[in-house]
């Protein structure tokens, strides 16, 4: 080869010399660029024979990247020095030298390339794309459109349209029957309107706020870890010269960013040179904002209230009464679905993803703190995901497989009542439609949690925008209702009735808040929470060690840091006592569904396109289980004659007799349009009545056709939308009709 064709002196030095005769030297006497390259194109020359390796991994891409380029930039400045003369290079020298120059560029743009798919696979432009794609079907077809659109819309408020509509009451109604019936779950349905005591024992109105920053010229407000995090994200799609080392800093920055304190989320913003997006100002520290709708009650404005942010607070509140309805029995478990607000920062283009009003989906499940198995765990013990535990994220690893009988066993996930619903979350989202490779269960970090809750998951689902929380399912402890009780005055509590008087040991904590107030000021209720929040062998620790030392340090989470605590600022004793019955505040395993963005990762999961008839255009399609399909099946007349129309009646009566939802298309085009249209909103079975004794019943995915009789039509379609039968079950039934698609014509 040309570039091999010359000294290795001539790079190296450039003291005047006479001019050797041209000849190819070994690749290990070559000077280090040239070494590299010939190296380069001994690789290609064997890469045919080469056995089938593992894909490198995207640090080994990145180092091999930046080896190349280091090489590129050494023998550039190589081809400098011999163009500026000097050297005594000959003219062949030089463009030999040119040559192996142009080799490494090639080698070091294929590197380039390679690092490209690999950070962004399935991601970047083609992220980008796909969710264009998605979100114009959506709006066109009316699945959901900003809200007041005619006066330009308002960020974060959405409208369903008519197909939007009926996949969200198609997925509320399964989430009743999944949780509410099949869980035997009392249902309650409370206002959006909070009187504000409510939520200052909830916390809410000290502690519901994320961290903004604002640009410091124009006022503008952005989340501080949204910043971050797309800062993160960008460097690694867009950035190919990032240093492997640089680029492991940003992906350990998005693991933990839900970890970082104010004080470390501003930090990150200076060390990078965040600045504002819209302006490149520069922003301001951090700062707490609290997400609440504020509002009056009553005319006079006097009564402060809150649009709730949750529907979880309800339940609690109402927890004495649900207890005796249900007889006085532990374990219970309250639902309800209704609208919560949250006055969030919205960017640009999230959709259903981050908006001020949607719908939750939440449950309340109270259990006995002492007792948090399970009865019905084996059903699930054996299910097998995507685990994304704590210690995975805080070693930089990724989700891996496991089952979730095995995470409860090891204490990853703390008990089987929480397991089992984490379980119970899998198999609603996959039989919704959720890919199961694209769905994992992400453990809370330290930081993320209440210092009160024992633990925590979230259900993540991936679409176009990343890893997106869709369920959270926390074990919170009895923190919710103690709050209530103290602050309302009412007890809400449980009983257990002993057979006999038992003597008891109890432990008892006793913070003693004057000396808690002179210590610790503003911060002294965090401080009596998080004593009167501990186990009983935290309680027995501090209480040796205050005997011993006389103080110890202690750490509080909602302060984030150790605090001192001495021997008058806590009384911990146990003391024996005869009960007959056993008086506690049940613990609360809550999951938490937000339906909107369930919603939105269905719909990104269900679409694809394939090629029309004549392969000129892609035809979109949504691939909606018929369980959540917003039309059930189509019936289409093959031509326009009375004879079809009045068979067409005849079947769209019996579909509703059946309570099968469905529409009938009697335009004038061609049958092929009339399926791609109905595909192109998801309906699974189109019905075509081409005689009128017998028609077709065609599949959406496979285009398969059977034919039926007119009158077993509605049964057929009954039986596969309500899941008793599979679409491989009618085939074998019924004989196949060879016909047009699908595709337009």
């Amino acid at each position: 080869m040309v570039f091999m064709r010359f000294h290795p002196r001539l790079v190296s030095s450039l003291l005047p010399r006479p001019a050797p005769k041209p000849r190819t030297p070994p690749a290990a006497t070559l000077a280090p660029p040239l070494a590299a390259a010939t190296a380069a194109r001994r690789r290609h020359s064997t890469a045919a024979v080469a056995p089938a390796m593992a894909a490198p991994s995207e640090d080994a891409l990145r180092r091999a990247l930046a080896e190349r380029q280091a090489a590129v930039d050494a023998q550039a400045e190589a081809v400098r020095a011999l163009k500026a003369g000097g050297s005594g290079a000959s003219k062949g020298e030089v463009e030999a030298a040119v040559e192996a120059l142009k080799a490494l560029k090639i080698e070091a743009g294929a590197a380039a390339r390679r690092l490209q798919q690999a950070v962004g696979a399935g991601g970047g432009a083609a992220r980008e794309e796909m969710r264009q794609a998605v979100v114009n079907t959506l709006e066109r077809k009316l699945f959901y459109i900003p809200s007041f659109k005619i006066y330009r819309g308002v960020a974060g408020l959405y409208d369903y349209g008519p197909p939007g509509c009926r996949v969200k009451a198609n997925v509320l109604s399964f989430w009743r029957q999944h949780f509410v019936l099949e869980e035997n779950m009392l249902e309650v349905d409370c206002p959006c309107v909070t009187p504000e005591i409510v939520l200052k024992a909830s916390g809410h109105v000290e502690k519901f706020t994320d961290l903004m920053v604002k640009d410091e010229k124009t006022g503008t407000c952005y989340r501080a870890d949204h910043l971050l995090k797309d800062f993160c994200k960008e460097k690694l799609e867009k950035d190919l010269t990032l240093p492997p080392e640089k680029a492991e800093e940003f992906k350990r920055v998005l693991t933990i960013l839900d970890d970082l304190s104010a004080e470390e989320l501003g930090a990150k913003i200076k060390e990078y040179g965040i600045v504002a997006p819209d302006t490149k100002n520069p922003l301001s520290d951090p700062y707490p904002f609290n997400l609440m709708f504020q509002t009056s009650i009553g005319p006079t404005g006097l009564n402060v209230g809150y649009m709730r942010p949750e529907t979880a607070q309800g339940i609690f509140v109402n927890f004495k009464d649900l207890y005796y309805y249900n007889g006085q029995k532990l374990p219970f478990a309250a639902a309800q679905i209704g609208q919560a607000f949250r006055n969030e920062t919205i960017s640009p283009r999230q959709g259903l993803l981050r908006v001020r009003e949607f719908t939750l989906a939440e449950i309340e499940h109270f259990v006995d703190p002492e007792d948090k198995s399970h009865p019905k765990f084996g059903d699930v013990a054996d299910l097998e995901f995507l685990m994304f535990s704590r210690e995975l994220q805080l070693s930089g690893e990724s989700a891996k497989l496991a089952k979730l009988g095995e995470a409860v066993a090891k204490g990853t996930v703390n008990n089987e009542t929480l397991g089992y619903f984490i379980g119970r979350v899998y198999l609603f989202l996959t039989r919704l439609g959720i890919d199961k490779d694209r769905l994992r269960f992400r453990q809370h970090l330290p930081n993320e949690m209440a210092h009160y809750a024992a633990d925590c998951w979230d259900a993540e689902i991936e679409c176009s925008y990343g890893w997106i929380e869709c369920v959270g399912i926390a074990d919170r402890s009895a923190y919710d209702l103690r709050a209530h009780s103290e602050k309302s005055g009412v007890p809400l509590v449980a009983h257990e009735k002993f057979s006999k008087p038992r003597e008891v040991e109890k432990l008892v904590i006793v913070p003693s808040k004057k000396d808690l107030g002179l210590a610790f000021k503003g911060n002294q209720k965090m401080v009596v929470e998080a004593l009167e929040a501990m186990s009983e062998k935290e309680a027995l620790e501090m209480k040796a060690a205050l005997e011993s030392n006389g103080e110890t340090n202690f750490k509080v989470c909602t302060l984030g840091k150790d605090v001192v605590i001495t021997k008058k600022m806590v009384s911990i004793s146990m003391e024996k006592k005869m009960e007959h019955q056993r008086v506690f505040t049940p613990s609360v395993i809550e999951p938490s569904f937000g339906i909107g963005r369930i919603i939105y990762c269905l719909f990104e999961h269900s679409f694809y396109t394939r090629p029309s008839k004549s392969e000129e255009e892609q035809l979109n399609v949504f691939r909606f289980p018929p369980l959540v399909a917003p039309i059930k099946c189509t019936v289409f007349p093959l031509v326009k004659n009375q004879e079809f129309d009045d068979a067409a009646k005849v079947i769209a009566k019996a579909l509703t007799a059946a309570g099968i939802s469905h529409i009938i298309d009697t335009t004038a085009i061609s049958i092929g349009r009339r399926y791609a249209r109905t595909d192109e909103i998801g309906v699974p079975f189109a019905v075509t009545v081409d005689s009128a004794t017998s028609v077709t019943i065609r599949e959406r995915d496979s285009k398969e056709q059977v034919r039926v009789s007119i009158d077993e039509v509605a049964s057929v379609v009954k039986q596969l939308t309500e899941g008793q039968s599979t679409w491989a079950d009618v085939s074998a039934k019924y004989p196949a009709h060879v016909g047009p698609q699908g595709d337009q014509e």
